[in-house]
């Protein structure tokens, strides 16, 4: 599915809208694909690859941004900590590298690996390679030498086998109005969730559901991430917010909630940024994801600020965690 058809039609995804009804029987074959496909999965016909090592999904129901990537950088970290080798397997949406799979390094150009790989490798401190396939991706990392595996928002892709499936929920637009694509935004039905080992949410839960909340760090300067500063540089006058995440509008209101006074500036997810983009005219600072700095550094005559955040999921998930690597660990 397009990013220009996903941002023309995504404003029907979260209301009951009349083109939304209309792409109902659209969405009813979607879902009998859906069931096919698993199906012949579950029967064997199409090939499952599983590891000699234990794999992590995190992934979610819905198209757009839902604090995936954020987890997945802290379960990396966290999985370090507990004596584990992690390594990442990621999709590489967006990149136009020739041959897959990519290993992936800090200094790894967005335009051929993607910019989620590209942030993964700097921020989670561990092997990351991204392939559409990410079976193919997952067996590299084991060759690696990576004791545990997880796959950045991989729960539909059934050709890994995985054995602790994580759902992460947009907490704001839960699963709009609850119909597949095209006439909302599920990837799967809701049942599905019925089958993960965990449900967490980005912002406030529901029953059965363990909270995730993204802690603003610190504003980092695009041409040089060493430089940092605090929220207090940019109250008292208009910023320029520049955001082309699954769903911008959560890091605007994060801004907002820091004091600024922010000038919103909406692109598409992984949309490629161009000098033009960020030419706004004026004297005003411009402010970003992590996620678009990774591309926009590269534009020459750019200059701006990134917001570096820090997911800090309930306490109690990472025990459900902790349990269950002791587990696997006692096999």
């Amino acid at each position: 599915m397009s990013r220009a058809f996903v941002s023309g039609i995504e404003r029907h995804w979260y209301r009951d809208s009349l083109v939304s009804r209309l792409l109902v029987p659209l969405s009813w074959l979607y879902r009998f694909l859906v069931f096919l496909r698993r199906t012949l999965y579950r029967a064997g016909i199409l090939r499952v690859i599983r590891l000699p090592v234990p794999v992590v999904v995190v992934g979610n129901l819905t198209v757009g941004g839902s604090g995936k990537t954020p987890l997945v950088i802290w379960l990396a970290r966290f999985l370090r900590e507990q004596g584990w080798r992690p390594g990442i397997v990621t999709r590489g949406y967006g990149g136009r590298a020739a041959h897959w799979p990519q290993t992936v390094t800090p200094e790894s150009d967005p335009e051929s690996v993607g910019d989620e790989p590209v942030l993964l490798a700097r921020a989670a401190g561990c092997p990351v390679v991204a392939d559409p396939d990410r079976a193919r991706a997952a067996e590299r990392l084991v060759r690696l030498g990576c004791t545990i595996v997880v796959s950045d928002d991989g729960l539909q892709h059934y050709r890994l086998a995985r054995d602790f499936e994580i759902a992460v929920i947009d907490g704001a637009r839960r699963f709009g109005n609850g119909r597949c694509l095209p006439a909302g935004p599920l990837r799967e039905p809701v049942g599905r969730l019925d089958e993960v080992q965990a449900r967490v949410t980005l912002g406030e839960a529901q029953a059965g559901e363990w909270t995730l909340a993204l802690e603003a760090r610190s504003f980092h300067r695009l041409e040089a991430p060493e430089a940092t500063a605090e929220a207090d540089r940019f109250r008292g006058q208009p910023v320029h917010a520049v955001a082309g995440i699954g769903h911008p509008a959560r890091f605007f209101d994060q801004l907002r909630r820091l004091g600024l006074d922010i000038v919103p500036h909406p692109f598409p997810d992984h949309h490629r940024f161009r000098e033009r983009d960020l030419a706004f005219g004026d004297a005003h600072e411009t402010v970003m994801t992590q996620k678009d700095a990774v591309k926009c550094e590269r534009l020459a005559g750019v200059t701006g600020w990134y917001l570096a955040v820090e997911a800090r999921p309930d306490p109690a998930f990472a025990e459900l965690v902790q349990r269950w690597l002791k587990e696997r660990a006692r096999g």
